[in-house]
């Protein structure tokens, strides 16, 4: 049982996105694809970018059109769109949607033979190992959450199954993650909430992950070993790392747009969380979110601007979290309760066997101190959706199989009844 730990290029500090016209130079880039998304289009940190590429001559065509929260569909127009350009270089500046979009185009331009469901994630794709150079990509994260620019994986949402669902493997890993905390500033503050969120789930499901040599069995190739290992002593340095930012800043940088010490902190949180998760993967809060976003019916979150109905990843990530450690908290229960404490619960009296519980109430304070829905019947849920949301978590084996507790699909009824309502 061996461990790999692959870490992106991340360079940080106020105003860094100046270098990335240079880096581009360096890398003697003629024709680059800048990536975003409409609403970040006209803001600071794109024109941070185009001045940079201005400055330092650097010719590109700027793709705009990237769907927040993407689907199989938006990913195949940037793709489409990377195939026809023949670009040397990309450059995405945006959330996870954003960079995870311009790592599937990136790889499927690199591999224009290739079908779309040839990456994918098995049981939904074929899983197949990428074997193609792909070209260099710079991440310009504006978000303080997903940790994409660090990590080998791209999610989006497969329409026509209803259910989330991605491409993971280390060679579509940006080059270099330039993490510039201005760009941060421009967040509106529910933005600033979720994204938070996922950075906060992020360090707790890859800290509580199944140990890293406990998964069987040992891939008979190297190129075969996933992204995701399992929880592991390198890992699991930056999760807890990242979660005491979290507790410390977050609701700080939520409460706060001018506080530019909590942004700054919680963006690079977020880049650590994605160092620690990107290698030790995470399990049943990410697993049991793909269809909470993937079969949403009408909710529209606020401060986000966007024509469809949809539930920040973020949020359909965390509103299951209370269940979920209050069920696999009988495997390690001493990390469960050394967050807990880092949550703000006083642990000193604590019998280990209520770790669950109490690292359950921790996280329904700190969501109701932050006025986060009620549960999944607040975005829209009912009992009556629940083997559907069942159905859709199974497909989804490369996390799920990573909880330290092993569940049937009675246990995942129960922790989606669960989270029903939190309060």
């Amino acid at each position: 049982f061996f461990l790999q730990m692959a870490i992106s290029n991340i360079r940080y500090g106020e105003g860094v996105t100046k270098e990335v016209g240079m880096d581009l130079q360096n890398l003697g880039a003629r024709r680059v694809c800048l990536m975003t998304d409409k609403n970040l289009s006209q803001l600071p940190p794109v024109n941070a970018v185009l001045n940079s590429l201005a400055k330092h001559g650097i010719s590109f065509q700027m793709y705009d059109n990237v769907r927040v929260e993407p689907t199989d569909q938006s990913f195949l127009e940037a793709i489409d769109f990377a195939k026809k350009g023949e670009f040397d270089a990309y450059v995405a500046v945006g959330g996870g949607s954003v960079m995870d979009t311009c790592k599937a185009a990136n790889l499927y331009a690199s591999s224009p033979t290739s079908d779309f469901l040839d990456y994918v994630n098995a049981p939904l794709g074929k899983g197949k190992p990428v074997t193609v150079p792909l070209k260099p990509l710079i991440a310009v994260p504006t978000t303080a959450g997903t940790g994409s620019e660090t990590t080998g994986v791209a999610i989006f949402d497969y329409k026509e199954l209803k259910v989330k669902t991605g491409i993971a493997s280390r060679a579509i890993k940006p080059t270099l993650g330039i993490i510039d905390p201005l760009h941060t500033l421009s967040m509106p503050e529910r933005i600033v909430a979720n994204s938070g969120f996922d950075v906060l789930c992020h360090t707790l499901e890859s800290y509580t992950a199944l140990p890293y040599n406990m998964r069987s069995p040992c891939p008979s190739n190297p190129i075969n070993r996933p992204a995701y290992q399992g929880s592991n002593p390198i890992s699991d340095v930056w999760a807890l790392h990242a979660l005491r930012i979290v507790a410390k800043y977050l609701k700080r940088a939520i409460r706060d747009p001018e506080d530019r010490e909590a942004r700054a902190n919680m963006h690079l949180a977020s880049a650590f969380a994605g160092i620690g998760f990107g290698n030790a993967g995470v399990h049943l809060c990410h697993g049991m979110s793909y269809p909470i976003s993937g079969l949403v019916k009408s909710y529209k979150p606020k401060d986000y601007n966007v024509d469809h109905s949809l539930v920040p990843h973020g949020l359909s990530v965390v509103l299951t979290s209370p269940a979920v450690f209050a069920f696999t908290a009988q495997i390690h229960p001493e990390r469960h309760l050394e967050a807990a404490e880092i949550l703000g619960a006083d642990i000193r009296a604590a019998r280990i066997k209520d770790a669950g519980f109490i690292l359950a109430d921790a996280l329904r304070k700190f969501l109701f101190d932050l006025n986060v829905d009620d549960g999944l019947a607040a975005i829209g849920y009912s009992t009556a959706d629940i083997p559907a949301l069942v159905k859709g978590t199974l497909p989804q084996e490369r996390v799920t199989k990573l909880s330290p507790r092993p569940q049937t699909e009675e246990d995942l009824s129960a922790l989606f009844e669960a989270s029903m309502k939190l309060y």
